[in-house]
């Protein structure tokens, strides 16, 4: 699709991913890419814009991250943020030096707004530090337009050559006014018009699925995830009949979960596909039955969803293409080289070699979750589906500390349940995700007027925005309370509830 495009290029920094989504949020496509791409590709892709991310090196180390000076001579203008602005420093003629005050946190920042950049922002404004080296002296031609107590140059910029930097993070949310400063930097700088919405990008995906199926048959995944979900309704306006959906429901999902996807998507759903469910509990818990070691339960649950995937793509025969629901996180993770729309299935993770397909179609590898969620919602899939959180792979089978059976399956749904209907209830808004948990604990404790000896269920509630670090929900103590009263009396085996305050690091988001 043509689109006006900025480019991140990733010199190392923790936020690649976020400075893109931001981008994208102010509806001008953004892709990430490593700094070693070259001068001729930048030109040949024509971006509006480039940004530098930051970094953990100095522009001093002999292997640190650089880029040629001549990219600041080819009048596409140039955001530097962090190590990116200590490289366009260092590199244009400034000095970097190590600060003698280190900066990390949040930081009152003194800014010019006369700057394009700093158009509509506060005088001072709290800003995301996180530096050692910092730069001393601005490069001659350029115009300091922030400061803080201890950094001279906290941005700078070359207005007649589009060049800005700054030392602090506009992209995290601890930057009150970042999204601002970045709106400001695309569009007063970059000149873009915002030319990326999500029902372009829908009914231009749609027609180039279209043109690339042409009357080949092609089967899906479908997992019940949004991801998955997305992609297979985008395939069905498309190409309708032509896509067979294969579902497997192992017995680990949420209550009611395998129900709610047939519902949309069965026969009796709102989509004209093709929608084979396998009902495969028991032989997921036969499988699991003794293993308690969290690796190895993950072993098996994956390989034993592609065997029946295997098993039911040989019963449909062969087929053309192969719908997989990649998104741009996971090109980012796996090399930002590759960014091809249909790639051969050698490449795909996880997935059997022996299905008789040709190709892979990727419809949704150019967008943030966030962006699938909005794509869900154009698509008109219900919201419930198209909000749902992030649910592992290996399902409730990470949710259950020890050994997996049906049991204590049905004890975590209904727990789950009940604590999901009662965070909603309330109205508690912002938790990045919250599900229960089953321990492996069991204790004693008295209901009526008997002994019982059943199990724990923990409640665990983080807000987060990246899910590589996140810390533990505040939520108000008498809507746990509810859920404690609730799953004690409601479900059968459990007699305890706790709530998981722990942070990751150390913990993880789930338990397993």
């Amino acid at each position: 699709m043509e689109k006006e495009l900025v480019i991140v290029l990733d010199f190392g920094g923790q936020y690649n991913q976020l400075i893109a989504r931001r981008v994208r949020e102010c509806n001008v496509y953004c892709e990430v890419h490593p700094y070693t791409l070259g001068l001729d590709a930048i030109q040949q892709m024509n971006p509006k814009g480039i940004i530098f991310t930051g970094g953990p090196n100095s522009v001093y180390g002999e292997d640190s991250p650089r880029y040629q000076k001549e990219i600041f001579d080819l009048g596409i203008p140039i955001l530097g943020i962090c190590y990116g602005s200590q490289l366009m420093a260092h590199v244009l003629g400034g000095k970097v030096e190590t600060a003698p005050v280190s900066e990390y946190g949040k930081t009152e920042v003194s800014v010019d707004k006369s700057s394009l950049l700093f158009q509509g922002i506060g005088e001072t404004t709290i800003c995301w530090m996180s530096h050692t080296d910092y730069i001393a002296e601005a490069p001659a031609g350029f115009i300091i337009r922030a400061t803080t107590p201890v950094c001279p140059v906290a941005a700078m910029e070359m207005p007649e050559k589009k060049l800005y930097a700054t030392q602090f993070h506009p992209e995290v949310l601890h930057t009150q006014e970042g999204a601002k400063m970045l709106s400001n930097f695309v569009y007063n700088v970059c000149g873009c018009r915002g030319d990326w919405k999500m029902s372009s990008f829908v009914a231009d995906s749609i027609q180039a699925i279209r043109e690339k199926v042409g009357d080949g048959k092609v089967l899906c995944a479908l997992s019940g995830g949004v991801d998955s979900s997305v992609a297979a309704v985008l395939l069905s306006k498309a190409i309708g009949k032509q896509l067979t959906c294969v579902f497997v429901d192992h017995g680990l999902l949420r209550k009611n979960e395998g129900d709610e996807v047939e519902a949309v998507f069965g026969p009796n759903g709102s989509y004209d596909l093709n929608f084979i469910r396998v009902n495969c509990q028991e032989r997921f818990y036969e499988k699991l039955a003794g293993v308690s070691e969290p690796e190895q339960k993950r072993k098996i649950i994956g390989e034993e969803f592609i065997r029946v995937f295997e098993e039911e793509a040989k019963k449909i025969g062969a087929v053309d293409f192969l719908v997989q629901g990649t998104i741009y996180p996971d090109v980012i993770e796996s090399g930002l080289d590759d960014s091809a729309v249909i790639k051969s299935h050698h490449n795909v993770g996880g997935l059997p070699d022996c299905v008789d397909f040709k190709e892979i179609i990727e419809p949704l590898r150019l967008l943030f979750k966030d962006e699938v969620r909005n794509a869900g919602r154009e698509l008109g899939i219900p919201e419930h589906l198209v909000s749902r959180q992030p649910f592992p792979g290996p399902g409730l089978g990470v949710r259950i500390v020890g050994e997996v059976t049906a049991d204590k399956v049905r004890i975590v749904q209904d727990a789950d349940a009940i604590f999901r209907e009662e965070v909603a209830k309330a109205g508690v808004t912002g938790l990045g995700q919250y599900f229960a948990a089953l321990t492996n604990m069991r204790s004693v404790g008295v209901m009526g007027d008997g002994r019982t000896y059943d199990y724990a269920v923990a409640l665990r509630a983080v807000n987060t925005t990246d899910f590589m670090t996140a810390e533990c929900s505040d939520i108000p103590f008498e809507v746990l309370q509810k859920c404690m009263n609730r799953i004690i009396n409601e479900v059968k085996g459990v007699n305890r509830v706790l709530y998981d305050l722990t942070s990751k690091p150390p913990g993880t988001i789930e338990f397993e």
